[in-house]
């Protein structure tokens, strides 16, 4: 028998993400650039208060513990999915891949909230993402990089 237990805050994010080099060659760039222009954003309803115009079903339903993309300013889906190409553009995605996405891309809101994406749908290309807690060991090292480019 299931035991109704209160969900716990996710403490850090997944240690075994890894970054990828920043981009060194042209031929980088054209790969990464390629991958941005194929790259889609839907949205989790877990990490919206409100649906805005993401078009999320449900509208929203944010769990405890979820980082919310609210609280970052990120309220319109356009904005979101840029976020997203950026971090592609500037090779802020994950070692890892899965059907060859990368499983992870990061990219920065306004010059200092770090945000992840994971990959959702490996058929196509789609990502969610959130804002990464001040505890995550990436945080820093997402404005870092980001700075740098």
């Amino acid at each position: 028998m299931l035991q109704n237990r209160p969900m716990s805050r996710r403490r850090t994010g997944n240690p075994k993400r890894r970054m990828s080099g920043k981009p060194k060659t042209k031929a980088d760039r054209n790969a990464l650039d390629i991958l941005a222009s194929k790259v889609g954003y839907t949205g989790s309803p877990a990490h919206k208060r409100n649906p805005g115009d993401f078009g999320l079903i449900p509208p929203s339903q944010p769990r405890e513990g979820k980082t919310l993309c609210d609280g970052a300013g990120i309220v319109k889906r356009l904005r979101a999915k840029a976020l997203l190409k950026e971090g592609v553009r500037r090779g802020m995605v994950s070692k890892q891949k899965r059907q060859a996405w990368p499983q992870y891309i990061w990219a920065v809101h306004e010059g200092r909230i770090p945000l992840e994406a994971i990959l959702e749908n490996a058929e196509i290309g789609t990502y969610h993402g959130y804002p990464l807690q001040q505890d995550d060991p990436f945080y820093d090292e997402i404005l870092r990089r980001w700075k740098s480019e």
